[in-house]
Parts: structure tokens; sequence; C-alpha cells
């Protein structure tokens, strides 16, 4: 069965071009207009992606992330004319997966509902990511690069497991330092870029043009499983 998307937007130009691109590209599409229609739709609908405005007329679509994530798991992306880093970075820190601003590119768009449906639907049984020649297994805390075993020190290899337990999605430079380094260093990003320039030199076949260990601009980073920037 296709997957089920919710989109929570009050405009409809936006909502009629999501929903006619969105069922082409074989997806079930719902609509909400408002912050209290879209949550309550979540919440009934069990949708398995939520596409979410901010800006909404009953209420900011921040408190509708905080609302979903109090019942629900599912992966919400933002697509919000907010361009600014601190939207951005708070509507992560709620547990919004991902953020794009408007206008955006619709191909760019499905790319990114692939990547975060794709790891909502992934068998629960297997731990094992594979990113290129790379091997990774959270659970048997084993990595090998074309199958011979990869040393990783310990600070390395808790920050590739931190981004490899939700691979495709944007995770900030709060949540990986508060997770790894501990809550007296959540403003300490040079840390962040030593650290994930030392893994890039390990994993990417081009470190200087990585294509698993993505950055996002003054946010965060993301393992993308896909291999594509």
């Amino acid at each position: 069965m296709s997957a089920h998307l919710l989109v929570i937007d009050d405009e409809p130009q936006i909502r009629k071009f999501l929903g006619i691109s969105l069922s082409a590209n074989g997806y079930r599409v719902s609509e909400a207009d408002s912050a209290a229609a879209g949550t309550a739709a979540a919440r009934t609908l069990k949708p398995d992606l939520v596409v979410l405005d901010l800006g909404l007329p009953d209420g900011d679509g921040q408190e509708v992330i905080s609302a979903i994530r109090a019942f629900s798991d599912c992966p919400i992306i933002i697509l919000s004319v907010r361009a600014d880093e601190f939207d951005k970075v708070e509507a992560l820190d709620r547990g919004a997966n991902d953020y794009m601003v408007k206008p955006f590119g619709i191909a760019e768009l499905m790319a990114r509902l692939r990547a975060l449906l794709r790891t909502r639907t992934a068998p629960e049984e297997s731990d094992t990511l594979t990113l290129g020649p790379v091997s990774l297994s959270l659970a048997r805390r084993v990595i090998t690069r074309d199958g011979a075993d990869l040393h990783l020190s310990k600070r390395e290899w808790d920050l590739l497991a931190c981004l490899a337990a939700a691979p495709d999605h944007v995770l900030t430079h709060r949540h990986l330092l508060r997770t790894v380094w501990g809550p007296a260093h959540t403003e300490d990003t040079a840390y962040l870029r030593v650290y994930i320039g030392q893994l890039r030199q390990k994993l990417e076949e081009d470190p200087a043009r990585p294509r698993f260990l993505l950055t996002e601009p003054g946010i965060g980073y993301r393992l993308k499983t896909g291999g594509e920037a």
C-alpha cells in the first residue's frame, strides 16, 4: 500500500500543488489548513509522514511539531518561508526530521520524502547501514571498509552512532553535542567540525566532497544513506 502523507498548510495553492505532485508520485494525501485541524488529523489518520508549514492561522507550526511528537514518531518535514537559522534549529530540536525553505524544488522534496520514508519502513531486525564500501552495525559495534575492520576512536564512534541512529535525518549541532559530549558542551561546535572531519577522512572516498556525512549549513549534520548530496 502506498504511503499516506498529511499536508498541513493554510495556502490552498500550496495544498493543491502538493496534492497533485504527491499523488502523481504514488502517495495517498490528506490535507489540513490549520494547526488544530492538522494536529487532530495526525492523531486520527496516523499518517506515515507529515508535511508541515510553520505559518498557520490559528497557531505556530512549532507548537504543532511538539503536539504531534506527544503521540507519534512519524517523520515531519517542514516547508516554510522562514529561512532564519533560529527557526530551523528550533523545529529540528522540537522533533522535525527535515526542513526546506519555500520556494522549493519538487524533485528535492521527493528525494527527501523517500529518504525519510525508507527509514520509517526499514526492517527493525536489520541494524546494518551500508555507506558505499563502508558497512556499519550499531548493535555489534562493528564498522568495516571493503571488508576490513575500520578503527574509530570512542568519540568518533559515539558521534557516528548518533548520526546512524537517525539516518537521513538532520541532527542539530546542539543535539549532537549534548548526546556525545554532554550538556555542558552544547555550544562547542568546533568539536563537531574536528570529529566530522576525522570521520570523513576514514569513511569518505573523497573527504572534500562527502557523499554520506553531509553538512546542513548553520544547523547540523546528516548521515545520508543514499550516497548522493
